[in-house]
C-alpha cells in the first residue's frame, strides 16, 4: 500500500494535476488551471470591490443598469444563490476600471491572450467544447461538443443587456476582455449550448458578462498548478 501511494503522488506531481488556488479580496477562493503557457481561474470571478478596496456597486434595478457609465456588478437574475456556482456579471466599464477586478498578480485577459488560450485549444471550430463543464447540470441540452478536456469548466451564466434585461441563462457563456473595441463597445468570447466552437463579438459597454481571470505572465508558474497539454487534447 505505502509503494502505491508513493507511486501515486509521484505520477501527480509528473503530470501537475494538483490544483493551486488564488484568494481574492473578498476572501473568494479559486482554483487554478495552466492550459499551454497561461494559468486561468477556473471559475467566474465573484469579487465585490475592486484591489483598493473600493466597493463595486450593485445594481439591480434595469433602467439604473441602462444607464451606467461607471463600473457596476449584478448577480445572475439578481440570485444570491446563483453566485457560488455562476459567478456575478460585470459591465465593461468595472473592467476597464484602473483599481482592478482581478486579485494581486492577476489581471482581466486581453483579446489576443484568449487567442493564445483558442489557439492552443485548436481553434475557434473546437475550443468551445474543450473548455465546456460537460453533462447539463449547468448548460441547456444539448450542450454540443462539451468534453472539458482543458480543465477550463466553462459555465452558462448568460448575460445582462444594455437594458438591464437578463438573457440566455444555461444556453450562452459570455466573458468580457479587457480589450476595447471602441467607444462604445468592448470585445468579448462567447460559447452556446448548441455548438463546439467559440466566437468573439463587440458588446455596448453597458452588458453584464463574467469575468475570468488570467495570472500574470511576468509572476513564476507553480509546477503543481494543475495542467492541460495537447496529450490531454
Amino acid at each position: 500500500m505505502k509503494t502505491f501511494l508513493l507511486l501515486i503522488g509521484s505520477l501527480s506531481l509528473f503530470f501537475g494535476i494538483r490544483a493551486q488556488t488564488v484568494t481574492d479580496i473578498d476572501g473568494n477562493i479559486y482554483n487554478s488551471i495552466t492550459i499551454g503557457t497561461q494559468v486561468w481561474m477556473r471559475e467566474n470571478l465573484k469579487v465585490t470591490h475592486y484591489m483598493n478596496g473600493e466597493e463595486i456597486p450593485r445594481v439591480t434595478d434595469a433602467t439604473e443598469w441602462s444607464k451606467l457609465t461607471t463600473g457596476a456588478y449584478c448577480n445572475l437574475n439578481n440570485e444570491d444563490l446563483k453566485v457560488t456556482t455562476y459567478g456575478r456579471l460585470y459591465n465593461f466599464y468595472a473592467v476597464l476600471d484602473s483599481n482592478n477586478l482581478c486579485p494581486a498578480d492577476w489581471h482581466v485577459p486581453t483579446n489576443n491572450e484568449w487567442m493564445i488560450l483558442i489557439g492552443f485549444l485548436g481553434g475557434t471550430d473546437v475550443a468551445g467544447g474543450k473548455m465546456k463543464e460537460t453533462g447539463t447540470e449547468h448548460w441547456s441540452s444539448p450542450n454540443t461538443g462539451a468534453s472539458n478536456s482543458s480543465g477550463f469548466t466553462a459555465v452558462s451564466a448568460g448575460s445582462r443587456n444594455s437594458k438591464g434585461g437578463f438573457e440566455y441563462f444555461g444556453s450562452y457563456g459570455d466573458w468580457w476582455t479587457s480589450t476595447e473595441s471602441d467607444t462604445s463597445n468592448g470585445s468579448h468570447w462567447g460559447i452556446s449550448n448548441s455548438s463546439s466552437n467559440i466566437y468573439n463579438v463587440s458588446f455596448n459597454k453597458k452588458y453584464g458578462f463574467s469575468v475570468r481571470c488570467i495570472r500574470d505572465f511576468t509572476t513564476k508558474i507553480d509546477t503543481s498548478t494543475e495542467r492541460f497539454d495537447r496529450r490531454n487534447n
